[in-house]
């Protein structure tokens, strides 16, 4: 906040606080030649009399209780500008400390899995079912509830692995994320004709019905851009996570048009780093559940 709201703030408040102090002194105190609180001349129904009485004291002293109240509350609390108050008190400072109770509490119930390894902690069923619920709360929104991914969302619950699917190669894509950036390569490759072709070419690696005349022409072009993160047939590189174009499985689609598009276009994926969120033990529990799909035994 700025020192110009910061004052307009203190101003506005001590106003406020001040106007009510005002119309309580005013209000409550009577006046000498002020006529007395029968004599208001109202009658109805030649009985009924309204009377101008004042407040009871009790009543009046309450408002004054309220106010002093608050002007407590402000001095100790942040309420006026960029006063932070005398209690130092503030919503993100409570929010850490509760945060801090929290991990203190979940700590203490995840101390068994601790440094364990990933593959014996699939074998605990419990654990896998604590896993299974972290997952649900922080990776369905993209991989699923049942972990089976979507188009651009990998399939966690099958056998192929972009990034490697060891135990330790699946803990570190929790932990540390990672950048899967197709480059695109439409200027490179020269034209639709040789997009097409390479294309074609990439299709066949899977052994997907082509044209062989297409096919045989992208092949050249396919060795000399793609090969160097796909390798010479294809087969993909875990350690830069570049796709095996030989399987049955495709993250962005098989059809021309998808194919098409990711080489000329490239693709961007990104699994985030969830370190820093979850922690240690509570992504071992995730890399586990993660890893029993796929390890039903």
């Amino acid at each position: 906040m700025t020192t110009g709201w910061s004052i307009y703030v203190i101003f506005l408040v001590a106003l406020n606080i001040g106007g009510a102090a005002w119309l309580l002194w005013w209000t409550a105190k009577r006046r000498p030649g002020d006529p007395p609180s029968d004599a208001t001349s109202h009658h109805w129904d030649g009985d009924l009399t309204e009377y101008n009485k004042p407040l009871p004291k009790w009543w009046i002293n309450l408002f004054w209780i309220t106010i002093v109240f608050g002007i407590g509350y402000l001095a100790w609390y942040p309420g006026l500008g960029n006063f932070a108050g005398k209690g130092g008190w503030s919503s993100r400072g409570q929010l850490a400390a509760e945060q801090a109770a929290a991990e203190k509490q979940l700590a203490a119930t995840y101390a068994a899995y601790a440094n364990q390894p990933i593959d014996a902690i699939a074998r605990d069923q419990g654990a896998v079912t604590t896993g299974r619920r972290i997952f649900a709360n922080n990776c369905a929104m993209c991989h699923g509830s049942d972990a089976r991914g979507a188009k651009g969302f990998p399939n966690l619950s099958d056998d192929k692995w972009q990034w490697g699917g060891a135990p330790e190669q699946i803990l570190a894509t929790v932990l540390d994320g990672h950048q899967a950036a197709m480059p695109p390569f439409g200027a490179a490759l020269g034209g639709d004709a040789n997009i097409t072709a390479t294309a074609v070419y990439v299709q066949s690696l899977s052994g997907l019905p082509v044209d062989p005349a297409l096919a045989s022409a992208g092949k050249a072009t396919f060795a000399g851009i793609c090969a160097a993160c796909h390798g010479p047939e294809g087969k993909g590189n875990p350690v830069l996570g570049s796709a095996d174009l030989t399987d049955d499985y495709w993250l962005y689609g098989n059809r021309i048009e998808d194919i098409r598009g990711a080489i000329e276009k490239g693709h961007n994926g990104q699994m985030p780093a969830w370190r820093l969120q979850l922690g240690e033990t509570r992504s071992r529990l995730v890399a586990a559940y993660v890893y029993s799909l796929s390890h039903r035994q």
